[in-house]
């Protein structure tokens, strides 16, 4: 095997600090003429971030700051008066200058803000930075090779968990160790256009929708929605809304940058105590307590994280009746058993609703699909749920299921390990069922809570020489399907088998015909959406056991179940899927035990291998290293 690059597709991404003219971070003299600015210790560190080198000439200063040679010169000297940096004449330029304490550049945090392009580089971030910073801002780079990036986007302020903008800025003057006064003034833009609208109860028991001025209640709501969401106006301020239409009022002003304060009086149903009867984790209570504050949100977090105990947790502090939706019938099963060995309610309160069977109890697990029936629908509004859990809630925008979030409850909680979508539609989780809560897939690896795995793309030369000719000679989508179904991936896959002999591991194929071939050549049965129910129950039961130490599976294995972990995962087929799929399968293998590994499988020389970068560039993101590798044919 040749050709280890070992690198990170996140590497390819990362944006050039000066490329959107955002050439200065915040500091004190951001608002002088460039000739009076203070030119401080950390001016020159960014410098050298944008040069990538400690070292620097006055022309390099110059470049970076975009200010003239001979400014640059006198700000150098200037600095060096104080004793932050040294000079040094060198035969290749008249002067180098560096820091005082090169240490600075290698052993300390620092955070620098780009408050243009809101946006903030930390290197070697402290525990305390990350947890602040994820308070406000969104992970964007996290493999921290060359520093963290975090983007301030609006809807990370839209759900902020602060009661108050002062409190907010407080935690962002901890967070950058300094006042960021231009950041800090579109955040607060942000944090009034978040507290413009509400939803509250009239006395009479319907919906209201509340503007904070009779201007933008003119200029934006009513300019938005029509008769189909409201009846009329009540004041200048105030419209009737018509019942049912809440959830779209939410989306639409949400789209129009004015997300919704929801503060109805919503019927949290029957009483139901309920104790869980584990302990959570300091970031699973932290998440639960979010949710408590807000009522509402979306536990945002990877694959054995424990999203669904975490639920359970949100669970015993509603005690109230619940209904979670859930893609699949056999999510379902797993749910109900979940509750069971987690909390103290007893299986004659837990229900399922589904194809296979009809039960509605004071816990009803049910999928989207049936929930959003019209025939069904009634059972489940005619309920006053204090709790509705949206399990695997990025498929919540689809047409399909959206109409499930009409079912209203005094608390809604989504779950979902990567709330993306490749239609650009995943903002709508968050109008349709709360904010992001979570914590950055970074702090739990390295807390131990969960593992990191190693991935490595492996490109695969041809099984034959008639795939070969046939991918040559075909069009769009066929190419990606012969190049998936590359028989060469078989001996590959025999491969890494042999080479982990002890490892509990899953194969995910694609292709019926594909699973079929690497069946017959490994002499296991393959598990897909053919499948009959109780035989995927015993085959992933077998494997939880220990009893098989394989699993073969189609794309039903992705979130139609709740797959158990393992230490080696390998993906022979797949890469033309979405992101979320890539983080799907790698998170089988997360769980808090080292030592997992993850390979993709990508025929070398085609389509798959972009495909192969691209989709693993998200996990990239998130802090995982990804390494690449090349297969030579006599690899077994």
């Amino acid at each position: 095997m040749t050709d280890d690059r070992s690198s990170t597709p996140a590497d390819e991404q990362r944006s050039d600090p000066a490329a959107s003219g955002d050439t200065e971070p915040i500091d004190a003299g951001d608002e002088n003429e460039p000739g009076d600015a203070e030119f401080t210790i950390a001016d020159f560190h960014d410098a050298s971030q944008r040069e990538g080198r400690p070292v620097l000439t006055a022309a390099a200063v110059s470049r970076a700051l975009e200010i003239p040679h001979e400014e640059a010169t006198a700000r150098l000297e200037a600095l060096a008066d104080t004793g932050d940096i040294e000079r040094h004449a060198v035969s290749t330029d008249p002067v180098v200058w560096y820091p005082s304490e090169l240490e600075d550049l290698t052993d300390r945090e620092r955070v620098v803000v780009f408050p243009k392009r809101r946006e903030i580089i930390v290197d070697r971030p402290e525990q305390f930075t990350r947890a602040q910073l994820s308070q406000f801002a969104h992970l964007a780079d996290g493999n921290g090779e060359q520093g963290y990036r975090y983007v301030v986007r609006p809807e990370d302020i839209w759900g902020t968990p602060h009661d108050s903008f002062d409190e907010l800025a407080r935690t962002m003057r901890q967070a950058l160790g300094q006042r960021a006064d231009q950041l800090e003034d579109w955040v607060e833009s942000q944090w009034d256009r978040a507290h413009q609208f509400r939803l509250t109860t009239h006395e009479d028991g319907y919906t209201v929708l509340e503007a904070q001025s009779p201007e933008i209640m003119g200029n934006v709501a009513r300019q938005k929605l029509d008769e189909e969401h409201v009846h009329a106006p009540i004041s200048e301020t105030e419209d009737w809304v018509r019942e049912g239409a809440e959830a779209a009022i939410k989306r639409i002003l949400y789209e129009a940058g004015y997300p919704v304060q929801d503060h109805r009086k919503l019927e949290s149903g029957e009483e139901l105590a309920t104790d869980l009867q584990v302990s959570l984790r300091d970031y699973q209570r932290t998440w639960v307590d979010r949710f408590t504050e807000a009522g509402e949100g979306v536990f945002v977090g990877p694959p054995g994280s424990g999203k669904t105990v975490a639920a359970m947790g949100a669970m015993a502090h509603v005690e109230g009746e619940t209904l979670v939706l859930v893609p699949s019938r056999d999510l379902a099963q797993q749910w109900a058993e979940t509750i069971v060995e987690y909390t103290s309610l007893e299986p004659h309160q837990i229900g399922q609703y589904h194809g296979g069977r009809k039960e509605v109890r004071p816990v009803t697990i049910a999928t989207y699909q049936i929930a959003g029936m019209d025939r069904h629908r009634s059972l489940f509004d005619d309920r006053e749920w204090g709790l509705v859990i949206f399990d695997e809630c990025q498929h919540v925008p689809s047409d399909v299921y959206r109409r499930s979030t009409h079912l209203q409850s005094k608390h809604r909680l989504g779950l979902s390990a990567s709330p993306i979508r490749e239609d650009d539609r995943q903002t709508e989780i968050f109008t349709l069922v709360g904010p992001p809560i979570g914590t950055d897939w970074e702090a739990l690896f390295d807390a131990g809570h969960v593992a990191e795995p190693e991935l490595e793309i492996r490109y695969v030369p041809w099984g034959d020489d008639e795939q070969a000719n046939a991918y040559g000679s075909a069009d769009g989508r066929e190419k990606y399907r012969i190049a998936a179904r590359n028989r060469g991936k078989i001996d590959e896959v025999r491969y890494l088998l042999s080479a982990h002999p002890d490892a509990k591991a899953i194969v995910f194929v694609d292709y019926l015909e594909q699973g079929g071939e690497l069946s017959e050549a490994l002499d296991v049965p393959f598990l897909s959406g053919e499948t009959p129910h109780h035989e995927r129950r015993r085959l992933l039961e077998e494997f939880r056991r220990n009893e098989r130490d394989l699993l073969l599976i189609s794309r039903v294995g992705d979130e139609g179940i709740d797959l158990p972990t393992a230490d080696l995962a390998i993906v022979a087929s797949g890469l033309g899927g979405s992101r979320r799929q890539g983080t799907q399968r790698a998170g089988r293998t997360m769980r808090p035990a080292g030592g997992a590994l993850v390979y993709v499988l990508a025929t070398r020389g085609t389509r798959e291998e972009d495909f192969a970068r691209k989709q693993l560039q998200h996990l990239g993101r998130k802090g995982m290293t990804v390494r690449e590798r090349t297969v030579e044919r006599d690899a077994d």
